[in-house]
């Protein structure tokens, strides 16, 4: 009888002793930073080969359910919906019956929580009920519990670790797109005898996809154009950066018609977006003696010109650039600009923002608002459009980048 209780000592020391040493191996693996293959391989070696177990399924959950580890069973594991058929154990059940072609294949079912979140279900076979008694197998269950529960938490956490790097790198590259966009964007704005311009921008995130321009070629001409590119986010940035720069470098060496000039941004925009994006873009040349106002508007929202009473449209252009390989027609307009002459351009985000009751800003009242205040300096003009924008969303957050670019022609 004694020689029977030192020998069932003897076992549990070593089941013990097994215990540990196990759980000291696999945390060791992934305190050495060892694979995710190499962990669930020792997992597999301690199951399978040193408790036993021939037949096995772990499901676990990483950015969606899927099957980390299959031993020993056949059936079709990626029809079954985990979420669906297993979500209702919480604690290691054995199983007597299921509806479930999987579930029912198996004995136990063993589910692994990490802050109250569901992260893994093992099922296991190969655990023994007869006449209101598990055999020995089922003893190991607890141990089986927590064993997977160091695995799929240390999977977990390196599918944390590489979200908070992606993360990281990704408000990397919003600082970086968010820096080349303020560079490129005009540092001074002229406000003189000939003229008083003035420009404000809001992005809907850290960098947008707006785009405007004044560049000075001598003395008595000058570019001005505004842009909005299609899509958001870093790659519609960098795309609408990359085409700022081109414009700077166009103008920095030698002077373009502008017909001309479109046909070369288009098959520029087409090189870089490959056909995914498109800019919608106006571009406008003004001689500031004969106060000759040559432009094209590429898709772009109708920037218009009043007198403080009259109102015209500048629509005359061609497509977007970026929508098709060749602009299949190009208009170029021309107006001549009479004294204390405004020019308003603006990006949808001005003209398509909405209320609470789902209705735009729309062009009508941002002429309405010019005319009412058509004797200010355009940027306390541009304050109040902006001052009336933020009134008219209300609670409701900006949907898409806002600019609002004012020329008044003296």
């Amino acid at each position: 009888m004694q020689e029977q209780w030192v020998k069932n000592l003897e076992n549990q020391i070593r089941l013990k002793d097994f215990k540990l040493h196990s759980l000291l191996e696999v945390t060791n693996a992934i305190n050495l930073n060892r694979d995710i293959d190499d962990i669930t391989r020792l997992f597999e070696f301690i199951v399978h080969e040193q408790l036993g177990f021939g037949k096995f399924v772990l499901f676990n959950r990483q950015e969606e359910w899927n099957c980390l580890l299959r031993v020993g069973y056949r059936g079709k594991v990626r029809e079954m919906n985990v979420e669906e058929e297993l979500s209702r154990f919480r604690e290691i059940t054995f199983i007597e019956s299921s509806h479930s072609r999987v579930i029912k294949d198996f004995d136990v079912v063993i589910p692994v929580f990490h802050k109250g979140k569901a992260l893994a279900y093992l099922l296991m076979d190969g655990v023994e009920y007869s006449r209101g008694k598990f055999d020995k197998s089922y003893s190991q269950m607890s141990f089986i519990q927590t064993l997977t529960n160091i695995v799929v938490v240390a999977i977990e956490n390196r599918r944390m670790a590489r979200m908070n790097v992606q993360q990281e790198r990704y408000k990397k590259e919003l600082e970086v797109a968010s820096a080349m966009q303020k560079l490129l964007f005009p540092e001074d704005l002229p406000s003189n005898r000939r003229m008083d311009i003035s420009a404000r921008y809001t992005p809907r995130h850290e960098v947008g996809g707006d785009y405007y321009d004044f560049i000075p070629l001598g003395e008595d001409e000058y570019i001005i154009c505004i842009a909005d590119v299609s899509g958001k986010g870093i790659s519609a940035a960098m795309l609408m950066a990359n085409f700022q720069a081109t414009i700077r470098t166009l103008f920095q060496y030698q002077r373009f018609d502008l017909e001309f000039l479109m046909h070369e941004l288009n098959e520029k925009v087409m090189r870089s977006a490959k056909g995914e994006k498109f800019i919608t873009f106006f571009i406008a040349h003004y001689h500031a003696e004969s106060r000759v106002l040559q432009y094209v508007n590429a898709g772009h929202n109708h920037p218009f010109i009043t007198n403080g009473r009259k109102v015209k449209s500048l629509s005359q252009g061609c497509i977007g650039l970026g929508m098709l390989d060749e602009l299949p027609f190009i208009e170029v307009g021309e107006e001549v600009l009479g004294p204390n002459t405004t020019l308003v351009l603006y990006t949808d985000g001005v003209v398509e923002l909405e209320n609470v009751e789902s209705e735009f800003f729309g062009v009508e009242q941002l002429v309405k608002m010019v005319h009412s205040y058509y004797p200010l300096k355009m940027e306390d003009l541009n304050s109040l459009i902006f001052s009336k924008l933020d009134e008219w969303k209300g609670p409701l957050n900006l949907v898409d980048d806002t600019a609002i670019f004012n020329c008044r022609f003296f």
